[in-house]
């Protein structure tokens, strides 16, 4: 569908051009020469023959740059390219030959810090200019005190020396954010370099500030007794270095060796306090990565949950679909073993949970027990260090619920939420990026948001640096330009795609005159909306068109049985669909009955038969039952208005669950997804428990909105009948509440049966019942969304027409040409150029 669309513009231009060149060639008053016609036709031809040659060629080029990228993605996947951190590197480098205190133990360390000195004199990341930070002072301070130790690169150490002279001011600038523990090991090492007659081109008094500031962070780690303050300093061991208790300290020592898998915290061990462990680990890091080593080992699983977490969310998952089933294989085996590098760290403990779990793999909520309370959480390091990241993981995980009886995910949920709206209202919500993300988190539960939206904001908010920030600042992904690059080219052509079927959309609209019936609500953009921002992929654009076409018939039928049909009309329309083919034995008593039932005749007789072609056999039979089944669960609803009868809360939602009108939008979308769907797996049990839990969500929510303006017009819903069969004892707003509940206990049965790995219906096909939840949760969640006629304008914009607004969080930040090609259609902006650009919600 999507090519044939596309194929239609393009021959739409082409004759349009042709008849401006026939207009053109009326003006001339005599034809022109033979000869000059054929040179003119021989210019022409080499023209158009070099314009097809240098088009042909950068079409190519950018199908090699496009390969490339990809493939390049795909490396850093399977074996995440992890960078140099001069600043363990130089603590590794301290470190002596056991029994020989003169000579270092890893002497191609210390070659290392010789090889890669900065030309201004500084140790750090070179890639992001970030030579004026505190992370590149505290590397140059230890690589200087690495070097001197041994007696070696004098040049160096001046060049290193005059360095942190100059920049001294940033010691003290609490407007620039400083690594972890920076007060008190930066001034530990300056104490340590000029024990070992190390001088600095600063002022006493200006160390002297740095010292004091030292004194009252340690006065006040001091009084604080807990576990998390213990860790604290065990993570920091290198700045406190005798006067820690390092028997305390080793309690941290993992099985790897490692105090938290951080090379300067275990070379900091090695030093002041010999350990065969440590000593493994450190020779594992040397032997395994050269002469130098990361901040953090080891760290794979992180990156690379982290890099599908980010494909998932910037919507080009799909393209890696292999690579990625080996990671969650993997991570799922190392869950199931409790592995220290997951369970250890409750950012990318979190993570795994969420990401295992929403990709149908058996993680319980019992594995989170070691986090399960606030007090868990504040005695771990990121706890104790207010880590908002790890804190919004955990909420983020609490939030894939499959039964109501996971009372951990309930506990974390609630203490995390209450923790990070506390952050947002601190004092640092304007200059923390992350809080922005918070506030997105906190106001779109993942249940209540379509895909595609989510993709344009993670896009546009996607920070192409990548860098975090521990002891000192790392890098954990190399690719993301590349990965930046795919997800704009990706969306953008998605977007030329959805315009094109929107314009096909509407023209069905006057094909079928449903334009001309004044009852009806003209919803074709909403619908088509909610088809596009779901099925999102270009390639699956058969299933958007049946998808939003059925919506569309629906939304009109809607109308016509809630507000325009009369009672032989609608008993007309519903035994006119019955004879289907049959039609004609049956009387129009209409024109609004003919219109609307030709409309209905024709669209499913269509996509039934590009149905039945792709699942080579004919499925329009199913296609009809399920139009036959909405209708007569309309005209029921109709028929207990007009006589005023109020049915039991069990009929109501039998009738309700078909009524709602999802059968003829999802279930036929299924068979244009590409997979094979026997009729078997049709009538199974769980195919029919899918639509109910479906259905019944889209219902109740529908009802809580909808509850005021159908009681003004005499209709009953679920609301207004649980506070009509309570006697009196329930008000609207307990009634509400109960209804809610019942939501979120239907929404957890269905993305438990969606996520469930033994299954008869195609992951795939789960999936869709999955996202129409989630869109009937944002339509209807705050307002009745797909009612109003501004709502989700924002929305079809922002899907559909709106070029992506790029933010560059760093003008320092220079993206390569070859991306620059792919990022062309997207505007792009720093911090101090956005407007309405901002990522925050």
């Amino acid at each position: 569908m999507a090519s044939r669309l596309v194929l239609a513009r393009v021959a739409e231009h082409s004759s349009t051009g042709a008849r401006r060149g026939q207009l053109l060639s009326r003006g001339s008053h005599r034809p022109p020469p033979l000869y000059r016609l054929c040179v003119r036709r021989t210019r022409t031809m080499i023209s158009s023959c070099s314009a097809y040659t240098e088009k042909s060629l950068v079409g190519e080029n950018d199908k090699m740059q496009k390969k490339e990228r990809n493939a390049r993605i795909k490396k850093e996947l399977r074996e995440p390219e992890v960078l140099s951190s001069p600043y363990d590197t130089a603590w590794v480098a301290m470190v002596p030959l056991q029994g020989f205190p003169q000579a270092p133990c890893f002497p191609q360390c210390v070659e290392w810090i010789l090889q890669n000195q900065c030309n201004n004199g500084s140790w750090g990341i070179n890639e992001y200019d970030l030579s004026t930070n505190k992370s590149s002072l505290l590397s140059t301070l230890a690589c200087i005190i690495a070097l001197k130790k041994w007696n070696v690169g004098p040049e160096h150490i001046m060049r290193g020396l005059h360095f942190v002279g100059r920049n001294f001011s940033i010691v003290m600038d609490e407007q620039i954010v400083a690594p972890i523990g920076f007060n008190i090991i930066f001034t530990g090492m300056f104490n340590l370099a000029i024990g070992i007659g190390l001088e600095f081109p600063i002022k006493q008094f200006e160390f002297d500030a740095c010292l004091h500031i030292r004194q009252m962070e340690l006065n006040r780690l001091a009084g604080d007794k807990s576990y998390g303050r213990e860790a604290y300093m065990a993570y920091i061991a290198e700045g406190l270095g005798n006067t820690l208790d390092w028997d305390v300290v080793m309690k941290f020592q993992r099985n790897n060796g490692s105090l938290f898998n951080s090379p300067s915290a275990t070379a900091a061990a090695l030093i002041y306090n010999y350990n065969d462990k440590a000593l493994q680990y450190l020779n594992l890091l040397v032997g395994k990565f050269g002469s130098s080593v990361p901040t953090v080992f080891p760290i794979n699983i992180y990156c690379q949950l982290s890099m599908v977490d980010s494909l998932e969310k910037t919507g080009i998952s799909r393209h890696f679909s292999s690579e990625i089933k080996s990671i969650l294989d993997m991570t799922y085996s190392l869950w199931l073993q409790r592995d220290e590098e997951i369970m250890l760290d409750v950012e990318t403990c979190a993570m795994a949970f969420r990401i295992l779990r929403m990709n149908g793999y058996d993680v319980y909520s019992d594995d989170l027990s070691h986090v399960a309370k606030a007090s868990a959480f504040h005695s771990s390091l990121q706890g104790y260090l207010n880590d908002t990241k790890s804190l919004l993981e955990l909420y983020r995980a609490s939030r894939v619920g499959v039964s109501k009886n996971e009372p951990i995910l309930d506990d974390i949920g609630f203490w995390s939420s209450s923790l990070l709206m506390e952050r947002m209202c601190s004092d640092e919500v304007q200059r923390v990026p992350i809080l922005g993300e918070v506030e997105y988190a906190l106001k779109f539960p993942f249940y209540a948001t379509m895909e595609r939206l989510d993709h344009r904001r993670n896009i546009e908010c996607f920070d192409a640096r990548g860098y975090k920030m521990l002891k000192t600042t790392y890098l954990p992904c190399r690719v993301n330009e590349d990965h930046l690059a795919l997800a704009v080219e990706d969306f953008n052509y998605s977007q030329f795609i959805y315009q094109d079927e929107l314009l096909h959309l509407e023209s069905w609209v006057k094909e079928n005159k449903l334009n001309q019936l004044q009852f009806a609500r003209q919803k074709q953009t909403y619908c088509y909306l909610s088809a596009s921002a779901t099925i999102f992929p270009p390639e699956l654009s058969d299933a958007r068109i049946s998808w939003a076409k059925n919506s569309v018939l629906v939304t009109v039928a809607d109308d016509f049985f809630d507000v325009a049909g009369s009672k032989e009309e609608l008993e007309n329309l519903v035994a006119l669909v019955e004879k289907w083919d049959e039609y004609h034995e049956l009387q129009f008593c209409s024109e609004t009955v003919r219109i609307l039932f030709f409309a209905i005749y024709t669209t499913v007789n269509q996509l039934g038969e590009r149905a039945s072609a792709v699942q080579n056999r004919d499925v329009r039979k199913h296609l009809v039952e399920l139009w036959i089944q909405t209708l007569r669960s309309a005209l029921s609803e109709a028929e207990w208005v007009r006589s005023q009868y109020v049915p039991t809360i069990d009929e109501y939602m039998i009738n309700a669950n078909i009524s709602y009108g999802l059968g003829p939008i999802v279930p036929p979308s299924l068979y244009l997804l590409g997979h094979e769907i026997l009729e078997t797996v049709v009538k199974d049990q769980e195919m029919n428990e899918l639509f109910r839990l479906m259905s019944t969500c889209g219902r109740l929510l529908n009802d809580i909105q909808g509850f005021e303006r159908e009681g003004s017009q005499g209709k009953v819903n679920s609301v207004s009948l649980h506070v009509h069969y309570s006697d009196g004892s329930m008000s609207s707003e307990a009634a509400k509440k109960l209804v809610r509940e019942s939501i979120a206990s239907c929404r957890r049965d269905l993305l438990r049966l969606v996520l469930m790995k033994d299954s008869v219906v195609p992951k795939v096909c789960k999936e869709l019942f999955w996202k129409m939840c989630k869109v009937n949760h944002l339509f209807y969640s705050q307002t009745d969304g797909f009612s109003s006629p501004k709502e989700m304008v924002g929305a079809v914009n922002a899907v559909i027409y709106e070029p992506l607004k790029l933010q560059i969080c760093d003008p320092s930040l220079k993206l390569n040409q070859n991306n620059k090609n792919f990022l062309k259609n997207g505007a792009l902006f720093t911090k101090e150029e956005k407007k309405e650009g901002s990522c925050t919600a």
